[in-house]
């Protein structure tokens, strides 16, 4: 079968499902092709069932700072039955009436390019009248370790989903993915060890961030060596890891969570003279910089691999598709970003040495996450730090970081004020509610002398 659409969007994750049914609602053609589940990694393995299996705990643990509260589990059971119910038992047939209701064609298959504006699906051909959209995503990096892959390891779909709890588990990897995964893992029961090659946990983010989770991750328990690589790995009845130093930790299972990288080496970009299996460049409109009818969006574009981002970038190019002047003006390293371990770790823009490195005359403004009056009832005596990074020259906040509990749900109006480069002095009149946590904004402001 041969077909002609306005648009055809090769994968239904978030940004993909969102470019589809954005498009489709403004009255054009629009095929959108996913070869498994319509939602994609965020809904399925990743985002949704990691914040379902971290969630009991993170309550249990607040309800243990309230005095005059007990609480005893979580029960491993009912906590992975959460999760399924969450995840919809990996059925996706929930999310097809929203793109039906917008006139979207879902073409199930595998699509790959085949020139320019046509996608093949097995045997049929879509055309695409105006653009062709990839929103392929990206796929778990599996490190060349000597027997590494013989040994079975999980990546991130293998380690949300799984239907028991195991025993024991060793997680390569202390960025977000292994964080996160290894205090859900222990606070269900099991063993947990995590080895991260680099000098600190979640590098990319403030120092003192790294360093209240990593005590965090001890005091459950959990054995966190940094600063150690694996180089080798075998299988028998436990999986056994060697470290550089000689040493050796085993589990019932290992996770491998080191990265991500685009899912594009067999979608056909060479038939567009694209390179199989690397980002596809984009301008700041999300259209490919070799292809005006291509467009990238999500992570396979390379410039923020987050969810929220990825339904950005959908919202930006689908108006661009539909005629309108846009620009990114929130992106990579500087989007919002928000790590669900306890303490959480929510931020937006540069960390301090990000924005020195980047030329800025900074300046850091540090208070406790739960130094005011709404910290009495939420997050009591729980650790964590407010940061504000200042650029001096403009007083506006070029980042900002907050870690503490249930600390996330802070981020958006620092985000506000990054991208609106809202002047410190205005800010200073956004007066926060009494008793509430958001004081911490004045706190914060007094303390940088307004």
């Amino acid at each position: 079968m041969d077909r002609e659409f306005d648009v055809v969007v090769l994968g239904a994750g978030p940004a993909g499902e969102v470019a589809a049914g954005r498009l489709g609602e403004a009255g054009l053609e629009v095929a959108l092709v996913e070869a498994h589940l319509i939602g994609g990694e965020c809904s399925y393995y990743a985002c949704m069932p990691s914040k379902a299996l971290l969630r009991p705990a993170e309550l249990a643990a607040e309800v243990r700072r309230v005095p005059g509260l007990t609480v005893t589990g979580p029960d491993p059971a009912a906590v992975l039955a959460r999760r399924d119910e969450v995840i919809h038992e990996l059925d996706d047939s929930s999310q097809l009436p929203w793109l039906e209701q917008r006139g979207v064609t879902v073409v199930r298959g595998f699509g790959r390019l085949d020139g320019e504006r046509r996608v093949r699906v097995a045997g049929d051909l879509l055309t695409a009248r105006r653009a062709v959209v990839v929103a392929t995503g990206s796929g778990a990096v599996l490190p060349s370790i000597p027997g590494l892959s013989e040994s079975r390891p999980w990546t991130n779909r293998e380690a949300t989903t799984t239907q028991t709890v195991p025993a024991s588990l060793v997680v390569v990897g202390g960025g977000v993915v292994g964080v996160e995964l290894a205090q859900v893992w222990a606070s269900l029961g099991s063993r947990v060890v995590v080895i991260e090659g680099g000098p600190r946990l979640i590098a990319r983010e403030e120092e003192f961030a790294s360093e209240q989770v990593e005590a965090a991750l001890r005091e459950a328990g959990i054995d966190v060596h940094v600063g150690a690589k694996a180089v080798s790995v075998e299988r028998e009845s436990e999986v056994t890891v060697e470290l550089d130093d000689g040493s050796r930790v085993s589990g019932s299972e290992l996770l491998v969570a080191v990265g991500r990288r685009p899912a594009t080496q067999d979608l056909g970009l060479e038939t567009v003279g694209l390179e199989p299996g690397s980002s596809i460049d984009v301008g700041n409109d999300l259209r490919s910089k070799a292809h005006t009818w291509l467009y990238a969006i999500g992570d396979v574009n390379g410039r923020s691999l987050l969810t929220h981002m990825g339904k950005y970038h959908a919202r930006l190019a689908s108006d661009s598709i539909l005629g309108k002047q846009v620009e990114i003006r929130s992106d990579g390293a500087l989007s919002p970003r928000v790590i669900f371990t306890d303490p959480q770790v929510a931020a937006v823009g540069y960390t301090l040495a990000g924005a020195r490195e980047a030329g800025l005359d900074v300046r850091a403004v540090d208070v406790g996450s739960g130094a005011n009056a709404g910290g009495s009832f939420v997050g009591r005596n729980a650790p964590g730090t407010a940061r504000l990074v200042v650029d001096e020259s403009r007083r506006v906040i070029v980042g900002a970081t907050f870690t503490g509990a249930a600390v996330a749900e802070s981020l958006h109006a620092a985000t506000i004020a990054v991208i609106a480069e809202v002047p410190l002095p205005t800010l200073w009149h956004a007066v926060p509610a009494f008793p509430t946590r958001s004081e911490l904004w004045l706190r914060l402001l007094e303390t940088y002398g307004l």
